[in-house]
């Protein structure tokens, strides 16, 4: 389970660390940064966002999900707010195209690893 979780959070801190460098607005000051901002939203994940789901759930289901992309940008700019200079992005539409742009790239990688490891 341990290797499963750091799996991810390396994972998730090289999507990090690309969608740094499709936009501009979005500053990781390194590796080091990133690892620690995927832990800080693994964390986020688990203890914010379930809150938040429910909280804003009617709004959910009645976007039948897209929804969440503005959760998952909420906890992009508390995983921002927490780290400080090493982690910044400039304004919540950055945030927001960086939560779908993420989000695509998890479900590009979920696919790939998915398909490699049925057989």
């Amino acid at each position: 389970m341990f290797i499963r979780w750091l799996t991810s959070i390396l994972l998730n801190a090289l999507i990090l660390i690309v969608v740094a460098g499709f936009f501009d607005s979005f500053y990781l000051s390194g590796v080091g940064a990133a690892i620690v901002a995927s832990m800080i939203l693994s964390v986020l994940n688990v203890f914010v966002k379930p809150f938040l789901i429910l909280l804003t759930l009617p709004i959910t289901v009645f976007t039948l999900g897209t929804f969440l992309f503005v959760i998952n940008a909420v906890t992009l700019m508390i995983a921002q707010a927490i780290m400080g200079d090493a982690f910044n992005i400039d304004g919540f539409g950055t945030a927001l195209l960086a939560s779908i742009f993420i989000s695509f790239l998890n479900l590009l990688i979920q696919l790939v690893f998915m398909n490699r490891f049925k057989d």
